[in-house]
């Protein structure tokens, strides 16, 4: 990505600052059972090998890329599974609801930080925090199908109060059904996932408005990606999504 993201790691991946899995002895890669890739699908996953030998279940890469994500995920479902989360939204305490839900975002580096300060002021009124709430809940637990509950979560967040930068952005819009719903939902920075789609041999249509279109697409992708690194066995969409972070990001140089 052509600017630092959050993921940004120090020059030629140093990580002093970790902890002391990060020096630990790289082992052989696991064999695994050849599949018939295309010639981009061959190459990122050599990257992801080449980077982490041992694939998703690589030290290192727990480490680096997979731990904070599935913590955040944890975390969530530790304080706003659905029945905490119904429970909160019975009582009325929709900002108690909002304010978990950013708090457990915030532990991550997945948003930039203007970004957070967006949804930050976003969910800081009352109305802002119900609307937040109610959504969510639907999002996440709702009966509709997949393409109505996305469509209805963006057009919760596209008109949730706005103090200073816009709050309608893909990664806010896809964070917390990640956190919440790795196994369904996939979290979506536009640069670094449309550089990793193309280069996997796979272009990702995109419009920079958050829309169903794009959203299935993306899924889509995902599902074609796991299925060809099976025998990596991936676990959810945390390591999809880690997979084509690897692939997009400058932090990790072919």
């Amino acid at each position: 990505m052509a600017q630092a993201g959050p993921h940004s790691k120090p020059a030629a991946l140093e990580r002093p600052h970790r902890s002391p899995t990060s020096s630990r002895r790289r082992t052989k890669k696991a064999a695994v059972a050849p599949t018939k890739l295309s010639q981009g699908a061959r190459r990122c996953r050599a990257k992801l090998l080449r980077y982490f030998p041992r694939g998703f279940h690589d030290p290192l890469y727990e480490d680096w890329e997979r731990g904070y994500k599935w913590e955040a995920h944890r975390r969530w479902n530790a304080t706003l599974d659905r029945e905490t989360l119904q429970s909160l939204m019975k009582a009325g305490k929709y900002s108690e609801v909002a304010a978990r839900a950013v708090a457990i975002e915030a532990r991550t580096n997945l948003l930039f930080s203007f970004e957070k300060m967006a949804l930050r002021d976003a969910v800081r009124s009352r109305a802002g925090a119900r609307a937040f709430a109610e959504g969510l809940f639907k999002f996440l637990h709702g009966s509709a199908d997949l393409e109505t509950r996305f469509s209805r979560w963006v057009d919760v967040v596209a008109h949730l109060p706005r103090k200073q930068t816009r709050v309608l952005t893909w990664p806010v819009v896809t964070v917390v059904g990640f956190i919440a719903q790795p196994q369904l939902h996939i979290f979506l920075k536009p640069t670094v996932t449309r550089k990793a789609a193309q280069r996997y041999g796979i272009p990702l249509p995109y419009q920079p408005r958050p829309s169903w279109g794009t959203y299935a697409r993306l899924l889509s992708l995902a599902r074609t990606v796991r299925r060809d690194l099976r025998e990596l066995r991936p676990r959810d969409m945390i390591d999809i999504q880690s997979f084509l972070w690897i692939q997009g990001s400058d932090e990790y140089p072919d």
